[in-house]
């Protein structure tokens, strides 16, 4: 098992959206809970929610295709930037739009910290979200 493969579940986030929009995503996906898998180079993360799952599987220092927060259609190259922290470029497949990407990190006090960012009209707009270790009653620490 990797360092970096927890299941984590969200403690914070600072997330800028509207009041109404929050209060629907906050009934309905309070506690995302965040699961990540490994297998050499190769992460599988799934995140999962009362109303919805999404799941990403990618190979480190090779580009992937998914989909940025909003929804749109992107080419994302993810890289390590050390042991514990991936950070990942996206690029828009179709259209324009701000650059936008992603890190994940995982803290030595077992936090998983997501920031997502991106760039519109010079401004930097920053999302970031931490999850702390979740453990099961048959789950126990290493």
């Amino acid at each position: 098992v990797c360092s970096y493969c927890p299941t984590h579940t969200l403690r914070s986030s600072d997330a800028s959206v509207n009041v109404f929009l929050r209060k629907i995503a906050v009934a309905a996906a309070s506690r995302p809970l965040v699961e990540i898998t490994q297998q050499g180079e190769t992460l599988s993360i799934q995140t999962s929610t009362s109303v919805h799952t999404t799941h990403i599987s990618f190979t480190v220092g090779q580009s992937f295709n998914e989909a940025t927060v909003d929804g749109r259609p992107c080419m994302s190259f993810p890289k390590w930037e050390t042991d514990r922290k991936i950070t990942c470029e996206q690029t828009l497949q179709k259209g324009e739009g701000p650059p936008t990407c992603w890190t994940r990190e995982l803290t030595s006090d077992r936090e998983l910290i997501l920031v997502r960012q991106y760039d519109v009209d010079k401004y930097l707009f920053e999302n970031t979200s931490i999850y702390i270790r979740y453990l099961s009653r048959l789950h126990r620490e290493p």
